[in-house]
C-alpha cells in the first residue's frame, strides 16, 4: 500500500509491490456534483496491486468501493461524476492522462471488470456466444465462426456444462451462477493482466458463491493476473485474498494481510465488521451491528468520519482527521487509537 502516515513514511508498503506494481492508485479523488450538493465519494484513496496478487476492498454500501473501481476502469458516468485528483498508474502509465480511444484499447485487453448483476450486464437479446465472440471480432479481427469457437472454449474453461450446445442460448436461459461464470469468461476473453470483480457473488446462494470464488482463485493462479475483489462480505474473501483494504466514507481506513486483519483488526470499524459476521458458536444469539449509518457524502463530519458511530471516539476524533498510521509490517490504520484497538483485539 502506498498511503503515508503523518511523518510521510510509507504505510503498509511491501517490498515486492514497491518494486513492480501492476496497478498503483495514488491519492485518487472522485466527486459527484448533484442538485443536493457535491458528494465526495472518494477522498484520497491509494493502493497497489502486484501481478498475481488479490486485493480485497471491503466496506458498507456507499463507502466508495465501486466508484474507485469505475474510475480505474474509466467507466465513471460523467457528469455527474468527476475525477478531481490523483493518479491511476497501470503498467507504468497514468491512465488519467490518456485519450478516450487509448483508454478504450486498454479496457478489456489489459484490464477487465466483472459486474455484480450479470443479468443486467448481459444483453438479453443476444446469445451468450454472440456476446463472447464480439470481443474477438472487435479486438482481434476474427471471423464470426472463429469467434464462436473461442466463445465455446471460454465457456468450457469456466466450467459451463455442454458449452457447445449452449453457446446459442440467451442469458435468461442460464442460472444465476452460470451467468456469473459467463461474465467471468467475458472478462478473461482477451487475457487481461488485471481483473476487477465488483461484488461477483451478490444474490448467489452460499454454495454457488464458493464455486464462483474458487473459480476466480484458480484462474488467477493459472494466469498470474492481478485481482481486485470488491465486496461488503468479509466471509467471502477469507480464503482468496492476500491483502485487505477497508473503506469508509471514501477513505481507506485500514490495510493489512488478510490473516493479520482477521486475527486482530487495528481499526474500530474493521472490528465492527468482523463482529457482525454470523458464527457457528453463537447460534441463537443476537447478531452484532454497528450503530448508526454511514455519513452523508455531501456533509462528511469533521475529524474522523467514523467518530459518530465509534465506541472509542474521543475529543481528538471529532476535530482531527487521523492519518493512515503505520501499524506494523504491511499494515496501516486511520485511527488515532489504532494501538489500543489492536492490543484489545489480541
Amino acid at each position: 500500500m502506498t498511503n503515508e502516515d503523518a511523518d510521510g513514511r510509507s504505510a503498509g508498503s511491501g517490498t515486492a509491490l514497491a518494486e513492480a506494481p501492476l496497478l498503483d492508485v495514488r491519492d485518487l479523488r472522485v466527486e459527484f456534483r448533484t442538485r443536493d450538493g457535491v458528494a465526495k465519494a472518494v477522498n484520497g484513496v491509494s493502493y497497489r496491486v502486484a501481478p498475481g496478487q488479490t486485493l480485497a476492498v471491503l466496506g458498507e454500501s456507499g463507502s466508495g468501493k465501486s466508484v474507485t473501481a469505475q474510475a480505474v476502469m474509466g467507466i465513471l458516468d460523467s457528469p455527474p461524476g468527476y475525477v478531481t485528483g490523483g493518479e491511476i498508474v497501470f503498467q507504468g502509465r497514468d491512465l488519467l492522462t490518456l485519450g478516450r480511444e487509448e483508454r478504450r484499447r486498454i479496457r478489456g485487453a489489459k484490464m477487465a471488470m466483472i459486474f455484480q448483476d450479470a443479468l443486467s450486464a448481459l444483453n438479453p437479446v443476444l446469445t451468450v456466444g454472440a456476446q463472447l465472440g464480439e470481443m474477438f471480432e472487435v479486438h482481434e479481427g476474427m471471423s464470426r465462426k472463429a469467434a464462436r469457437g473461442r466463445a465455446v472454449e471460454l465457456m468450457e474453461r469456466v466450467g459451463i456444462p455442454a458449452a457447445r450446445a449452449r453457446v446459442g442460448d440467451y442469458p435468461h436461459q442460464f442460472s444465476g451462477g452460470m451467468r456469473q461464470r459467463i461474465m467471468i469468461a467475458m472478462a478473461l476473453a482477451l487475457g487481461p493482466d488485471l481483473i476487477i470483480a465488483d461484488e461477483p457473488t451478490t444474490a448467489l446462494d452460499v454454495t454457488v458463491q464458493a464455486q464462483v470464488m474458487d473459480l476466480l482463485a484458480e484462474l488467477q493462479r493459472e494466469l498470474t493476473m492481478g485481482l481486485i475483489l470488491i465486496t461488503h462480505d468479509l466471509g467471502v474473501v477469507a480464503d482468496v485474498a492476500d491483502t485487505i483494504a477497508v473503506m469508509y466514507a471514501g477513505r481507506i481506513v485500514e490495510t493489512a494481510p488478510v490473516h493479520q486483519l482477521y486475527r486482530a483488526p487495528a481499526h474500530p470499524y474493521t472490528r465492527g465488521l468482523l463482529e457482525s459476521i454470523p458464527r457457528l458458536d453463537q447460534k441463537g444469539q443476537r447478531l452484532f451491528a454497528i450503530k448508526g449509518l454511514p455519513p452523508n457524502l455531501t456533509a462528511i463530519p469533521p475529524g474522523c468520519p467514523f467518530h459518530p458511530r465509534c465506541p472509542l471516539a474521543r475529543d481528538v476524533c471529532r476535530t482531527d482527521p487521523p492519518p493512515l498510521y503505520e501499524a506494523g509490517p504491511d499494515r496501516a490504520s486511520a485511527c488515532h487509537f489504532w494501538k489500543e484497538t489492536l492490543d484489545g483485539a489480541r
